[in-house]
């Protein structure tokens, strides 16, 4: 059986195909933010892991708060990181009155600026909010079936009832990595992605 399955995702992979993941608004927390926002000593609980590896859901919400409005129970992800950073999708970011970039993870210097309120504390981050550029991650021997590289700039063909081409789609490549796709509510909604989807890249 296990023989079958490789088969399957080998053919997969040289076929340029990636299941596509929606992801919602979230928040990653510092260890110091996040004792500020649930008290001296706290930690993150999972409540169920995340496609790439290690990364999980918790237990834990917060309340996002922009000069236009609130977000109720937004949804914390761990392990926690070495800076505080909010991915919202624009809608959300129209909503809340907050201005973001679309950027890669990690890349927060000069991004937007929003409130983050806990059941201990709340705290202002004068930059972390970004729109999230839509990516794929993929481990090197993928990659390398696929003929693409990290940092690669690609467009992928969403296949959906609605299909949509995605360009400029940014290649991620790391052993840590499980092969996602990863785009925000908003491009899921033009595309009408629900459920198991599949997208191919297209260099």
């Amino acid at each position: 059986m296990e023989q079958i399955i490789q088969a399957v995702l080998s053919a997969i992979s040289r076929a340029g195909l990636v299941e596509v993941e929606v992801s919602a608004r979230h928040v990653h927390l510092t260890r110091e933010h996040l004792e500020v926002l649930f008290g001296k000593g706290a930690e993150l609980t999972p409540k169920r892991p995340l496609s790439q590896p290690g990364q999980f859901l918790s237990e834990e919400r917060v309340t996002l708060i922009g000069p236009k409005g609130r977000k109720e129970r937004t949804a914390i992800l761990g392990p926690i990181r070495p800076a505080t950073q909010v991915e919202l999708s624009k809608s959300d970011c129209v909503e809340l009155g907050v201005k973001a970039p679309v950027r890669e993870s990690g890349d927060v210097a000069g991004s937007g600026s929003i409130t983050i309120e806990g059941p201990c504390g709340s705290l202002t981050i004068d930059e972390g909010v970004i729109i999230a550029h839509n990516h794929v991650h993929l481990t090197p021997e993928v990659a390398q079936i696929m003929g693409v590289t990290d940092k690669q700039r690609v467009a992928v063909e969403v296949f959906s009832d609605r299909p949509v081409t995605f360009r400029d789609v940014i290649i991620r490549v790391s052993e840590k990595f499980s092969c996602r796709m990863h785009i925000d509510f908003d491009e899921a909604n033009a595309a009408l992605v629900s459920g198991f989807t599949l997208g191919k890249i297209i260099k």
